[in-house]
């Protein structure tokens, strides 16, 4: 049995899986196996996996019928043989010392899950940090500004991700929000580490920037999050929307998209907008700035 299980959903993505791929490869912990998972990408993402892949048994390539990432993390519930489950989308890439940083966690401590810090990047530049998140994560930060940020910044130990039953299927956008909600919701215990183990590339076509898409995946998890007695307030309603307005920005969504949402949080709630008041400010008068300017400066300022 590997120490990780590494999951690699990929649709379309013949532009960046080889640097996902290497940033596997180039790991100081070599104890895993990686399941490919291609969800029926038209391009020629399954044909550079397998050349990058080569003899190298530990590499297992599979195939989805295109129905979403959820469907596709799912494989993992039957397929999997590590100890651990460790996913990475295949936009994004890890630094070399992530897979060892979470074998000495695992070995120390007995929570069920982890996550570090990300950096954001345009691909290209690497651009802001996420903050450090101390302690066991509950609901209610979830539910505000989600510390862990992307799948690929999650860890979590075999068993219990059986005991999740995974992800929804139905839902395509946040569907890793919703699962998240039910794993803590159920006593799972999640635990971030002070440590920069990803690199999350945002991009005008990447998953993450469809907004709208987003927002009714949210309210899926806002329902899940409400059996747990669990309601989102509207301080945490703008601080979500500061998060995506942050989003916006770095994916070179259209320059009032940032805006409205700047100004829709402000109005929901502005302690919450400005809770972090260096951030708010930022974000906000980066928003403003942004609704003035030509796309392609627009995009050398912000997006990345």
């Amino acid at each position: 049995m590997p120490r990780f299980s590494v999951v690699i959903p990929c649709f379309n993505a013949e532009a960046t899986i080889a640097e996902t791929i290497e940033s596997l490869l180039a790991q100081t912990e070599q104890d895993w196996e990686a399941l490919i998972i291609d969800d029926g990408s038209s391009d020629d993402t399954r044909l550079i996996a397998a050349s990058m892949a080569g003899i190298d048994l530990r590499f297992r390539l599979m195939k989805n019928e295109g129905v979403g990432p959820s469907a596709a993390r799912n494989m993992a519930l039957t397929e999997a043989d590590g100890e651990i489950i460790a996913f990475l989308d295949a936009d994004d890439t890890w630094h070399p010392e992530k897979l060892a940083r979470l074998d000495a966690f695992f070995e120390e401590e007995t929570a069920d899950a982890c996550f570090g810090r990300i950096v954001y990047s345009d691909g290209r530049t690497a651009g802001t940090l996420s903050g450090p998140y101390e302690g066991t994560l509950t609901l209610a930060p979830l539910l505000s500004d989600n510390p862990v940020g992307t799948m690929s910044n999650m860890a979590i130990r075999l068993e219990a991700f059986l005991a999740s039953g995974g992800f929804n299927t139905e839902i395509t956008h946040n569907g890793d929000l919703e699962w998240l909600v039910r794993l803590i919701g159920d006593g799972a215990k999640v635990v971030g580490i002070d440590d920069v183990l990803v690199t999350y590339r945002s991009s005008a076509g990447g998953l993450s920037s469809d907004l709208g898409a987003m927002k009714a995946g949210r309210l899926q998890a806002l329902v899940s999050a409400a059996r747990y007695g669990i309601h989102s307030s509207a301080r945490s309603e703008a601080t979500h929307l500061r998060l995506l307005a942050s989003r916006a920005l770095r994916a070179g969504a259209p320059g009032l998209r940032a805006l409205r949402l700047g100004l829709s949080g402000c109005a929901t709630s502005p302690r919450g907008w400005f809770s972090n008041p260096v951030h708010g400010t930022c974000v906000l008068s980066s928003a403003l700035i942004a609704s003035v300017l030509p796309r392609p400066l627009r995009n050398a300022l912000f997006a990345r």
